[in-house]
């Protein structure tokens, strides 16, 4: 059974920054695009950025383009977030997911795994 298992969530200040990890197992990861989505309190779960199987292509959400950055390492079966310039708006559970034999997509519907999410608590 595919395992997706965040990491690298906590606590940090407005301005700061975090990396949060995605670890992938059971499946030829290669074979993969990624997402990571995200959802707060009383939110519906939204897109935040999404990447090809070989990392070329990229997706953004407008909020969130130039502060985040997702990067993937094949060689190591591990997708990446880097969370900069954070606002306490940005808190929330941040969940990564991954897309079979396709390519990037803002849609949820499209992924066909999940991970358990990590938080993230942005304080000013």
């Amino acid at each position: 059974q595919v395992q997706l298992v965040e990491s690298g969530g906590g606590l940090v200040q407005a301005g700061g920054s975090l990396r949060l990890s995605c670890a992938a197992s059971r499946l030829t990861f290669n074979n993969y695009a990624m997402g990571w989505f995200r959802q707060a309190p009383g939110n519906e779960r939204e897109f935040v950025a999404a990447i090809n199987w070989s990392g070329t292509n990229t997706l953004y959400a407008d909020s969130m383009k130039g502060r985040f950055t997702i990067s993937r390492d094949n060689a190591k079966n591990t997708g990446y977030l880097q969370l900069s310039s954070l606002k306490p708006e940005d808190t929330a559970v941040y969940y990564c997911a991954a897309r079979p034999y396709a390519g990037s997509s803002r849609f949820s519907q499209d992924y066909a795994y999940w991970g358990q999410g990590s938080q993230v608590t942005v304080f000013s």
